[in-house]
């Protein structure tokens, strides 16, 4: 079997049914056997209107938890969920020094039909306000900095990243987004030659939600530094929605850089290419926190 927890990168155990024990048998990460890790542990932030929002928050290790540089870190999906337990990118932060909160925003699944709502598209102004009173509850709460704050995403949470700057440009000091959405109608288009097309059609819905919840459409309003990072055989979210965001904002002359991984997946998953994300992300973040 394997098993792993929030500090511990994943083992691979041997169960003896005669003596009921497991022996270990080799770790999934051996280079983060022994390394130091944040503990994750569950918490809940008020909303704007009162409703308590579950989320994950994690610490540096050996951190007092006040005043250090925090990320909020939205999931995928929408229609997905944060669960406890190890996460790469969470302790990469956390070993680089920084807090990081996992929101489980309304619209995210697993919390029933009311919580999922009208989903993180049709009602993104729901989600993407829980995801901002996040940040203002690490601040708040006396964990972060607020001149080191920033918010990092991947998929709808790259989406709910830049977004986040069209709702409150104030809040984040500089915004990360994987693999992002970036215009609705995109999404939409892109689903037309694809059987699932119904579905994504009626899960976006139609209406003014979609050029107000479309960030690359108000590239305007950002103030906070962005970093972009896709790949170019991206078949969940098509590499044009991170060209378009990049060109939205140098047209009006707001900080981005853009780093496109040649024939690489949504996931990004090589090795050589997360690592230069990772260092990129991290050298990014210390900039724009320097001011």
């Amino acid at each position: 079997m394997i098993a792993s927890s929030d500090t511990d990168p994943g083992t691979i155990y041997l169960y003896d049914k005669t003596t009921r024990q497991l022996e270990e048998l080799l770790a999934l990460r051996e280079s983060l056997v022994g390394v130091p890790m944040g503990a994750m542990q569950p918490v809940t932030f008020p909303a704007a209107d009162g409703t308590e929002i579950p989320g994950y928050l994690t610490l540096p290790p050996g951190s007092d938890g006040t005043n250090l540089p925090a990320i909020v870190l939205p999931h995928g999906g929408p229609a997905a969920r944060d669960y406890w337990g190890f996460d790469w990118l969470v302790q990469f932060f956390t070993a680089r020094g920084h807090a990081v909160l996992k929101p489980n925003y309304r619209g995210s699944a697993g919390y029933g039909e009311a919580w999922f709502g009208r989903n993180g598209y049709q009602a993104w102004d729901v989600a993407i306000g829980d995801v901002n009173d996040a940040g203002r509850w690490l601040v708040e709460q006396g964990i972060a900095d607020p001149e080191r704050l920033a918010i990092v995403g991947w998929s709808y949470g790259g989406y709910a990243a830049l977004q986040s700057q069209v709702v409150d440009p104030d809040l984040f000091r500089a915004v990360v987004a994987i693999a992002p959405v970036t215009d609705l109608e995109f999404l939409r288009d892109e689903a037309r030659r694809y059987t699932a097309f119904r579905a994504r059609d009626e899960q976006l819905g139609n209406g003014p939600h979609i050029a107000a919840g479309s960030p690359q459409r108000h590239a305007d309003r950002f103030k906070a530094p962005v970093a972009l990072f896709h790949g170019t055989l991206d078949f969940n979210v098509s590499v044009r929605h991170s060209r378009a965001m990049a060109d939205a904002l140098k047209d009006v002359g707001k900080p981005v850089s853009y780093i496109e991984f040649e024939d690489l997946e949504h996931s990004i998953d090589d090795s050589k290419a997360r690592a230069e994300m990772l260092t990129e992300i991290d050298r990014f973040l210390a900039g724009a926190f320097a001011g």
